[in-house]
């Protein structure tokens, strides 16, 4: 599929009129630049919409700053409908993922369209076409590049803003799937979290003794972030990867890619919401990642930090009123060992004598049981549903 320019004919027209949706493959700076601020205009009006940071997404196709691109082929297309840009979609073969599970899929990724099924139906037949060409036979979306990038489609919670770490999506995106033939795949949920008067006693009188038994030491309680990333980080990346490792769509996170994380997550940590329990031999024995909550800040910045848009962001990570459960991760030998108590209990302090108002989680997926388990102790509810749609590419 090497075209510039493709046609697809519209189906869905009324009173016989054929119109046309055009679509453009994204590769000069202009282009590169409606592709990344596309959602920005169809979400304009949207009070649940949180850009994602603006540095990031301008340089999905740059090989220099996405070190994701070793491991994935990427294109990015633009849909025009009567001369008006329409929508946009990244066509991604993740060829590591491809070859560790024995797949033939491209994903659909960054998509975003007007409530137009021709539209729809124009982008993802796209994606489909760049699929078939390589001989690929399945197209499922939105994933992204590994399970620290938004993926998943909103089907519940659509009064509920997003958050950092996750896409918002109109009602009628998935609803559009469905008219297109996609079917369910994975499926995630995101809770809301009712923040206790006093720390839980129960849970500091187990994380006591376990720690004490485990002998594991929390460098988050004395150590700078960027101490912690420089000493640890391999060892941290090490029990990443293992943790999830059985989940849908995962991929293991490589050394450079690792760039890619902690340009995303580290320097929003605040180490007052973070921990990271090192064992005698140097490793990692589990981690849990809790941000301080950065969204109104990108809101009114639309994603931007500079020139103005990173003091609201600094302002956010060093006095938060909001928190988002962003991952957690638990060395395979410790799963059955009641960790999590240690992990949850000097942020759960912290959490209370800060005076935090509101506590939501990033995706979890249904299927991850042991992740579900680690809530039971704490009140909450599902705020939020989201997940990906699947269907085979149709033969030439």
């Amino acid at each position: 599929f090497n075209v510039r320019r493709c046609y697809a004919p519209c189906a869905f027209a009324a009173h016989e009129r054929k119109s046309m949706v055009e679509i453009i493959e994204v590769k000069t700076r202009k282009q590169k630049r409606l592709f990344t601020n596309y959602p920005l205009e169809l979400y304009k009006d949207c009070p649940y919409y949180v850009p994602p940071l603006y540095s990031e997404e301008k340089n999905i196709l740059n090989p220099k700053k996405n070190f994701n691109l070793a491991n994935c082929d990427v294109r990015c297309f633009l849909a025009y409908k009567e001369g008006k840009l329409v929508g946009r979609v990244a066509a991604v073969v993740h060829n590591q993922y491809n070859r560790m599970w024995n797949k033939k899929d491209i994903r659909f990724s960054r998509f975003d369209a007007v409530d137009d099924l021709e539209v729809f139906d124009a982008l993802l037949k796209t994606v489909e076409r760049c699929g078939r060409e390589r001989g690929l036979e399945r197209i499922h979306g939105p994933w992204g590049f590994n399970d620290t990038d938004r993926e998943g489609m909103l089907t519940y919670g659509f009064s509920e803003r997003s958050t950092y770490s996750t896409n918002y999506y109109y009602p009628y995106f998935a609803e559009n799937m469905r008219k297109l033939g996609y079917a369910d795949e994975s499926k995630w949920v995101e809770r809301g979290f009712t923040i206790p008067e006093r720390p839980y006693e129960r849970i500091l009188r187990i994380a006591s003794k376990l720690q004490k038994r485990l002998n594991v030491v929390d460098v988050a309680e004395t150590m700078p972030i960027k101490q912690i990333v420089k000493k640890y980080g391999a060892a941290f990346f090490d029990t990443y990867n293992e943790a999830y490792s059985g989940l849908d769509g995962f991929t293991p996170i490589g050394k450079k890619a690792q760039k890619n994380v902690l340009r995303s997550f580290a320097t929003v940590i605040n180490t007052r919401y973070f921990s990271c329990l090192i064992n005698e031999k140097g490793e990692c024995a589990g981690f849990a990642v809790v941000l301080p909550s950065i969204c109104e800040a990108l809101k009114k910045s639309k994603g931007r930090l500079f020139p103005f848009g990173w003091m609201g962001v600094v302002k956010s990570i060093k006095r938060p009123t909001e928190l988002e459960m962003a991952l957690i991760g638990i060395k395979n030998e410790y799963k059955l060992s009641g960790i999590n108590s240690i992990l949850m209990v000097r942020m759960m302090c912290n959490i209370v004598e800060d005076g935090i108002t509101k506590i939501e989680s990033n995706p979890m997926l249904e299927t991850n049981f042991s992740i579900q388990q680690n809530w039971k102790f704490a009140e909450n509810e599902i705020i939020k549903r989201r997940q990906t749609f699947v269907k085979d590419i149709e033969k030439a």
